[in-house]
């Protein structure tokens, strides 16, 4: 999987690299990877953003003075030269050195290792903005780091977070909703959806602020890893951050009540490795000497797969039949389809090459375009999915397309 996942322009090369992505932590993605981490998280913020109540989106910092909450620990960023000065001072007694140093770090400002804090900052406000109606909540997607694992460097993953903010009452049966909806969601776009499954966190591994937990899991062939974790954890921190008057705080829903949290945080790095995992096939089939061979086909979701439609020529005029590609693959971008310029490639290679190409790639369909297409604007259309070869008129291409994605994209 990793090393498809390099050549197909998914990850960038080196064994490093790969090994942040396996651990499920940011990497350095090839332009496919990005297209898929961004196509991941535009469904996540649909998908939260229709619920029944009022989401808010926020950004915040990832840096700040105050101390993290509900994260992994203290990561602080430190001037290096600063404090090589302090080190090469001479005529420091042990003290003043500790003391020195102790000034210097805590000057230093903080790295996030989760994005709760920054939610549970912007409470206040956002309680006004839905005039202190309960429940609602607050959603953002960004940049988190962890705390330095054997290599010593401190890890990055992209983090979804939804903090939400209910009645005490209805605390638990949220946290229930919250954990349905979550498994519906990474299902309904798994082509296995039965390697999704959720679990309660056993009791012993719950935080002193936390009263239940709930972990989504992924099953990898290498084993079982989270993808996504749902926290009750009562108001104590909330109190603890904001330090307020409680009835600054207090909410409606039905009565006033200060607010209960449930917090949603999802890693979308590891996301992406579970949707790449459980998408790749491994197919058999017979060539055209009726040779068995192996075919691989990254069979992402509609709404997740990086590129929608590949254009290639067939024989013919090469200059009319580019000019042909270049005013279709202009009026696919316009319908906000991605595509692929195979047209513009100069290495030979056969419909076969290509198509086992693109299934690699996860291209949902391959488009192509031949001397047939000039005299009567015929072109051939491959589905990835069942491998058939359609014969669709030019004009109505982009529709045809369109529709098997739409259609998708409301399962």
């Amino acid at each position: 999987l990793l090393h498809l996942c390099v050549d197909r322009d998914f990850l960038c090369p080196g064994q490093t690299n790969m090994g942040l992505f396996q651990r499920g932590l940011s990497c350095s993605y090839g332009p496919l990877g990005l297209e898929l981490r961004r196509n991941l998280l535009d469904q996540w913020w649909r998908s939260v953003s229709t619920s029944s109540a009022q989401v808010f989106g926020i950004k915040t910092l990832t840096c700040s003075q105050d101390p993290p909450t509900g994260g992994a620990g203290h990561l602080g960023i430190v001037d290096l030269d600063d404090l090589t000065q302090v080190l090469v001072q001479k005529g420091l007694s042990r003290e003043e050195l500790i003391q020195q140093l102790r000034e210097r770090l805590h000057r230093s400002r903080l790295m996030r290792t989760s994005l709760y804090q920054g939610a549970l900052k912007q409470f206040v406000p956002s309680l006004e903005l839905a005039n202190r109606k309960l429940p609602f909540g607050l959603a953002e997607t960004g940049l988190c780091f962890q705390p330095p694992g054997r290599s010593g460097c401190p890890g990055e993953a992209t983090n979804t977070s939804l903090v939400w903010f209910c009645s005490p009452r209805t605390s638990g049966q949220w946290l229930d909703y919250w954990t349905r909806q979550r498994l519906k969601w990474w299902r309904k776009f798994a082509l296995s959806p039965s390697n999704f499954s959720s679990a309660e966190v056993p009791e012993e591994e719950l935080e002193a602020v936390v009263s239940r937990g709930v972990r989504v899991w992924y099953r990898f062939p290498w084993g079982q890893k989270p993808v996504e974790t749902l926290w009750l954890r009562g108001n104590a921190e909330l109190l603890r951050t904001l330090n307020g008057a409680r009835f600054t705080l207090q909410g409606r829903d039905g009565r006033k009540t200060l607010p209960h949290v449930v917090t949603v945080t999802g890693n979308v790095d590891c996301g992406m490795m579970a949707f790449l995992s459980n998408s790749l096939q491994q197919l058999k089939k017979d060539n055209s000497k009726h040779r068995l061979q192996h075919r691989q086909v990254l069979k992402l979701h509609p709404a997740l797969a990086p590129v929608k439609v590949a254009l290639e020529i067939g024989r013919g005029a090469t200059a009319e039949l580019r000019q042909l590609c270049e005013g279709l693959m202009q009026e696919l971008k316009e319908a906000q389809i991605s595509v692929w310029p195979g047209y513009l490639s100069t290495q030979a290679s056969s419909m076969e090459q290509l198509t086992a190409k693109y299934d690699e790639m996860g291209v949902l369909f391959t488009v192509v375009i031949s001397e047939n297409t000039l005299e009567n604007g015929l072109l051939q259309v491959r589905s990835r999915d069942t491998t058939i070869k359609e014969t669709v008129h030019i004009s109505e291409s982009r529709n045809y397309i369109f529709r098997y994605i739409s259609a998708a994209h409301h399962v």
